[in-house]
């Protein structure tokens, strides 16, 4: 497919009538379950003997030093990285035990995904980033570029949508990388350190904007990060060390929808 084709805004696309962004089918709801997980990364053991259930609408936030399997447990998660004993399942799908081909259209639909850097592509503005994996999927290019304003808009992000990558800020890029996430309108977000990139207020605002989506559309959530930023927005926090889950909390009177903090246009 072209790239122009991709990006192409205006003109008629009969799919347009035709396509709309997928959804979860019945039975697969946003409940994550973990039992007596272990995996290897490149020789090493990063998780070891994990149990951990993920309720549905959840807000969870794994934390731990860098190397403790964090990453690890999100790419198992999401049937990134192959399980070497036990069971990861998402609602009623055995993850473990998924065929790649599954695997990878279990994340197409049902899961999004934010790293530590948002990767957008630089020739595409920032509502046509946010618009990728709805047109990926087959939807048409109205409906596609209209469910991406949809959601930058809700993250404050709207009034720089015609811009291009490099006349963004990094926070502003993390929040276009947030908003094309959640376009699919997955069942469960997925957020490998979406903090990293960004510094003091900027990294507070961009994760609030983050719960706050999630909350507001029930999507389970599950965040890594290394400091103490999200134990005031999430419902519950897992320390993992050494590949081992060592401590789970519920966090007291955290706020039930943050409002997100408005960025420089």
């Amino acid at each position: 497919m072209q790239l122009d084709r991709l990006v192409r805004a205006d003109g008629p696309d009969e799919r347009d009538t035709e396509r709309t962004p997928p959804t979860a089918p019945g039975g697969t709801d946003g409940a994550l379950r973990v039992r007596r997980l272990y995996c290897d990364r490149e020789g090493t053991e990063a998780l070891r003997d994990v149990t951990l259930d993920v309720d549905e609408g959840e807000i969870l936030a794994v934390i731990g030093p860098r190397g403790s399997g964090r990453s690890s447990l999100l790419g198992c998660l999401a049937g990134r990285l192959p399980v070497r004993e036990g069971e990861v399942w998402f609602g009623d799908l055995p993850v473990h035990a998924l065929p790649e081909a599954a695997r990878a259209r279990m994340r197409r639909e049902h899961v999004g995904w934010i790293g530590d850097a948002p990767r957008l592509l630089p020739e595409l503005t920032a509502r046509e980033n946010a618009a990728l994996p709805l047109l990926l999927a087959g939807t048409g290019s109205r409906t596609a570029h209209r469910v991406a304003g949809e959601w930058l808009a809700r993250l404050d992000a709207d009034g720089f949508a015609r811009r291009r990558p490099a006349a963004l800020t990094r926070a502003q890029r993390q929040r276009v990388a947030i908003a094309r996430a959640l376009v699919t309108g997955p069942t469960v977000l997925l957020a490998d350190e979406p903090g990293a990139p960004l510094r003091g207020r900027d990294r507070l605002c961009a994760l609030r904007a983050l719960v706050a989506a999630a909350r507001s559309h029930h999507i389970t959530a599950v965040i890594t990060g290394t400091g103490s930023e999200l134990s005031g927005l999430v419902d519950r926090v897992v320390t993992l060390e050494d590949g081992q889950l060592v401590d789970s909390a519920p966090i007291t009177g955290a706020p039930t929808a943050p409002e997100p903090c408005s960025l420089p246009g």
